[in-house]
């Protein structure tokens, strides 16, 4: 609807997984990098946990693509407390055939699927999204899957994507084996004052729009009401500039950040000031 009045060729700050618009800051080069080394390097485990909407399963989803050449991908998206079976899960995920097979069948199509895989020069890693949802004993069955290997190479990797919960929930001492298995745990933060404005400039420039259309008040009022939380800032930005086309304004100023929070606020749906700890104690 705004696009055109403010110069753009697409919405800037769809919730749509762009690749043209993930723009790279140093906390997910970070994250990027830890992941592809730790995997690279055969380990069985690793954790990465961020808040809702802090670009987890974007970056997963950039960091398969980056190893295609060496792992087969497998993804399971939809979590709860009990998988009752988890083997299916995984099939299904992997893209193998699961229907009117039992445990111990799923789990010798699961291993030839692997021993296939190793021959081919290929590894396995498996992704679970939302792992928080997962209760203790899938936790250790998928420990126990982890165990699968040819030589001495481990042929069934797994990163577990997470809330914070997944942490807290790690350290349960029943889980202490699958505790040391993990080479690496990575928590995901949220986005500093100066990294939301260079997100949004970068998306603005994507788009094909002017890079200064967010005064440096309205990206103030956006860092501290969405606490740094990407899809959060997009969801104000794109209130923020619907606002000011109805306005016909030709900035987004911080006033027309407040008033298109207020307005969506109304309803109780749009999830923002909720301070982080850091934040409360730096009193923003």
């Amino acid at each position: 609807m705004y696009e055109a009045y403010f110069g753009m060729k697409v919405k800037p700050f769809s919730l749509l997984p762009d690749p043209d618009f993930i723009y790279p800051t140093k906390k997910h080069r970070m994250a990027m990098a830890l992941l592809e080394y730790t995997l690279l390097n055969g380990a069985p485990f690793c954790i990465l946990t961020g808040e809702i909407g802090s670009g987890k399963t974007t970056l997963v989803q950039h960091l398969i693509k980056r190893l295609e050449h060496t792992f087969t991908p497998g993804v399971i998206t939809h979590t709860h407390a009990t998988i009752v079976e988890l083997l299916q899960w995984i099939l299904m995920a992997l893209d193998l055939e699961y229907r009117g097979k039992n445990k111990t069948e799923c789990y010798e199509t699961l291993i030839d699927f692997l021993g296939e895989q190793h021959k081919q020069g290929k590894r396995t890693l498996l992704v679970v999204d939302e792992a928080q949802n997962l209760d203790l004993h899938t936790l250790e069955e998928l420990r126990m899957l982890s165990n699968i290997n040819i030589g001495h190479e481990h042929v069934l990797q797994i990163i577990l994507v997470g809330q914070p919960q997944l942490r807290a929930k790690m350290q349960d001492p029943s889980l202490e084996q699958f505790a040391q298995r993990i080479a690496l745990c990575y928590h995901l933060e949220s986005l500093s004052r100066e990294e939301v404005g260079a997100y949004i400039r970068f998306r603005l420039k994507q788009a094909g729009g002017s890079e200064e259309l967010f005064t440096e008040e309205a990206i103030d009022v956006i860092h501290r009401e969405t606490g740094g939380i990407p899809r959060l800032v997009n969801i104000v930005c794109d209130l923020s500039l619907l606002f000011a086309y109805t306005e016909e304004s030709a900035v987004v100023t911080a006033e027309a950040v407040l008033e298109a929070i207020r307005m969506e606020s109304i309803n109780g749906l749009l999830p923002l000031r909720k301070r982080r700890p850091k934040e409360t104690e730096a009193g923003n």
